[in-house]
């Protein structure tokens, strides 16, 4: 999802009604795919802000405005409403006509039938399936169907590391399981520095993280048909893995448990933390004022040894794509600025801007995406990152299990221990209201 901060809000129940008629930019003009047509856009906030949002699109707007004489009216919108705001459109038929969503909510939109499916005859006006990397096009809708959305902006996890704290420590390098992560984190937890900082009071950052660490642990949180299984003895595990480098290790600040408005990357960068895992961090550690000469890129660690059923994963397959709404008034027009959006040249200005990586294979020739740490989010995306499930449940797991998770904190926070009993007790509370919606 965004770069910033991810959110989904709303229930799946929601996502299930059916588009309204008469979606789309009320503007009439033109045949709806040239000179004199008006798009309405709806961007997520990328940047620092959602002024420097509009900082950074409206040039490009302008210059797509004067290739083809089509006007895009942008409107940026915040993580926190940017679901509600389309669950919205969805039902009241005053909509955009082209959007950004957050990747995971790809299959839950899809089930709605509001956007427009991307199949081969539609690809071909964009450009062709092929100009775009397989890990990024994983995350579009359900398998086995053709996408609603193209992917605009990737993203992967990785852990960020310190560097003066490691020499300091004597730690020659990155932890590459949580074993050793645990055992450096100790070392470098100490005069009110802590070793590793989390956005423990965010449902949907904590909601990412049981999904790698699930995957790890073996735990897929739903079954081969599609039903939640939030609760089983691998899901349960791999969560308290995870609340344990707060309850148990004593490695988290337990202030964290409130966090969810980017304060972990704040608190890395000023020093306060030593390790931190986030998706393409560099330009939000700019805007605070740290140095990459200051800190490491490394691929986030692995469970060891590998629980029965684990996997090789230490990422979701995250960022944002782009969508047009399935009954705009003007596809032609829409579609000619997807393609606009997702050519070389303009994945090669944006995501240099937003610091993730180009979703398209031809953007890479630029040096900006040849670096080492771009090399190393290149290996996690193509080798060990895998999409969340692509099923129309999946923002409800987002919010349910996340705010377990947001819950479980606050108690480790306040010294109440958490148990595996209590773990899967309110999971199998999560479950039962994902199963009451179905």
């Amino acid at each position: 999802m965004s770069l910033r901060r991810r959110a989904v809000i709303g229930a799946a129940a929601a996502l299930l009604i059916p588009l309204a008629a008469g979606c789309g930019s009320s503007d009439e003009s033109g045949s709806g795919s040239g000179a004199g047509v008006t798009l309405t856009y709806w961007a997520s906030n990328q940047g620092t802000s959602l002024e420097n949002d509009k900082a950074v699109l409206q040039p490009e707007l302008d210059k797509f405005k004067q290739q083809t004489g089509i006007t895009v009216k942008l409107e940026v919108i915040g993580w926190a409403d940017l679901l509600n705001r389309i669950l919205a459109a969805t039902t009241s038929g005053q909509g955009p006509d082209v959007l950004n969503i957050g990747n995971t909510w790809s299959a839950s939109l899809q089930a709605t039938g509001a956007l427009l499916p991307f199949d081969d005859a539609t690809m071909d006006q964009i450009g062709g399936k092929d100009r775009f990397l397989a890990g990024s096009l994983s995350a579009t809708g359900a398998p086995g169907k053709p996408p609603t959305a193209v992917p605009i902006y990737s993203l992967a996890y990785a852990l960020y590391y310190n560097k003066k704290h490691f020499a300091e420590a004597g730690i020659q390098a990155p932890p590459t399981t949580w074993t050793e992560l645990v055992a450096d984190a100790k070392k470098l937890t100490k005069d009110g520095r802590w070793g590793l900082v989390l956005e423990a009071g965010s449902p949907v950052e904590n909601s990412h993280h049981a999904f790698t660490f699930g995957q790890q642990y073996g735990a897929d949180f739903f079954d081969s048909s599609g039903k939640p299984q939030f609760d089983s003895d691998a899901a349960v595990a791999a969560i308290k893995r995870y609340i344990d480098f707060m309850a148990v290790d004593k490695i988290v600040n337990p202030s964290a448990a409130e966090y969810s408005n980017n304060q972990s990357v704040a608190d890395f960068a000023s020093g306060k933390a030593s390790m931190l895992l986030w998706q393409a961090a560099d330009t939000a550690l700019k805007s605070h004022g740290m140095s990459p000469d200051d800190y490491g890129v490394a691929p986030v660690p692995f469970t060891e040894p590998t629980p029965p059923g684990g996997k090789h994963v230490n990422s979701m397959v995250a960022g944002i794509n782009l969508a047009v709404f399935a009954n705009t008034k003007h596809k032609d027009a829409a579609l000619k600025f997807v393609k606009f959006m997702t050519s070389d040249a303009e994945q090669i200005a944006l995501n240099k801007t937003y610091g993730s990586l180009p979703t398209v294979k031809g953007a890479y020739s630029d040096p900006a995406f040849q670096t080492d740490v771009v090399k190393v989010y290149q290996q996690i995306l193509s080798s060990t990152a895998a999409p969340l499930p692509a099923v129309p449940e999946e923002s409800q797991f987002e919010t349910l299990v996340g705010t377990v998770m947001k819950d479980l904190f606050a108690d480790a926070a306040s010294g109440k221990p958490v148990t595996a009993a209590t773990i899967k007790s309110k999971l199998s509370a999560a479950n039962q209201q994902v199963k009451a919606g179905s």
